[in-house]
């Protein structure tokens, strides 16, 4: 399996521009550049930064050099550290994989929702396509439904396609659906060329992950679960994968996990075990990743909580 360069431990610096209030006092203070002075002192070689298009849109479509920006300050404070860097357009216009938080609806049907998707993506290619290869661009986050698979290969293509014309040898990842999961990247097409990258996440079991989540129906917010009791080896990992590396294997690409972490009800002993685990695997077959999450948004990793236990974690990560 290809080998992703620059792009092998990663921090993910959600909840900044993507999932938050968008107010101007958040977007200024949120992340600062001593945050990615800590993430590289981690031994980090990368940080993922989730944006929503009304970051770098007005309501009309139009682009905004206020809204740019804040990803100017995120790939110039990244090069400052020595860290590569991720752009991972998080919500579109007309889709957002947040069901229960956002109102966008529309996208797979809309050619005009579309074709506003790959004009971002060309505005972001001019911007910063000459950052290849401490760049990459990730084109849509968690896709969730199996009924828009056929369309998001086909407009993941189109919108590579235009990338293409722009930035030529930066890096794209692409994810599959439900959220990513590791087991529908086998469902995405063959890489459009050398340099796409198919795409996952991962916080699985999820009834351990996500033990007390509040914003999911899938959750028992009351259910407890103790990490001997959901995942005790790599095995579990290695199953879980086991389609995505063959897929990734056939088309000679590579694979990266773009989320992954423990949310803030799990303890930190338990936390470092799971961490632990889903590693082995990851180095075992190569796979780039990038924890979810730096700070808050309920997996914070700088969080107090994980004092203690922080030096295993960064060897971990």
């Amino acid at each position: 399996m290809k080998k992703i360069n620059g792009f092998n431990k990663g921090v993910n610096l959600g909840g900044w521009l993507s999932q938050c209030s968008y107010e101007k006092e958040h977007l200024d203070t949120f992340v600062c550049e001593n945050d990615f002075e800590v993430i590289a002192s981690w031994g980090a070689d990368h940080v993922r930064v989730p944006f929503d298009y009304n970051i770098i849109e007005n309501s009309d479509g139009s682009f905004s050099d206020e809204g740019f920006a804040y990803l100017d300050k995120a790939v110039s404070c990244a090069k400052k550290n020595d860290l590569n860097i991720i752009l991972d357009l998080h919500k579109t216009a007309g889709f957002s994989f947040d069901y229960y938080g956002e109102s966008e609806s529309g996208f797979f049907d809309s050619a005009e929702y579309q074709e506003r998707f790959y004009r971002l993506w060309e505005e972001v290619a001019r911007r910063y396509g000459s950052l290849a290869p401490n760049a990459a661009f990730e084109l849509l986050n968690e896709v969730t439904d199996a009924e828009f698979i056929d369309k998001w290969n086909m407009i993941a293509k189109e919108c590579i396609k235009r990338i293409r014309k722009i930035a030529p040898d930066i890096l794209i990842l692409v994810g599959s659906y439900h959220n990513n999961s590791a087991d529908t990247v086998q469902f995405l097409d063959e890489p459009f060329d050398s340099n796409v990258i198919y795409n996952m996440h991962c916080y699985e079991p999820l009834k351990f992950t996500h033990q007390g989540a509040y914003w999911t129906t899938a959750i028992d917010p009351k259910e407890r679960i103790p990490f001997e009791n959901s995942v005790t080896s790599p095995e579990y990992f290695e199953e879980l994968f086991s389609t995505a590396i063959a897929k990734a294997e056939e088309n000679g690409s590579g694979l990266y996990c773009g989320e992954y972490g423990c949310i803030d009800v799990v303890s930190p002993e338990d936390t470092v075990k799971w961490f632990r685990t889903i590693n082995s695997v990851f180095r075992k077959h190569g796979i780039g990743r990038a924890a979810w999450n730096y700070k808050a948004m309920d997996f914070g990793l700088s969080d107090r909580r994980l004092d203690g236990v922080r030096s295993q974690l960064i060897e971990l990560l």
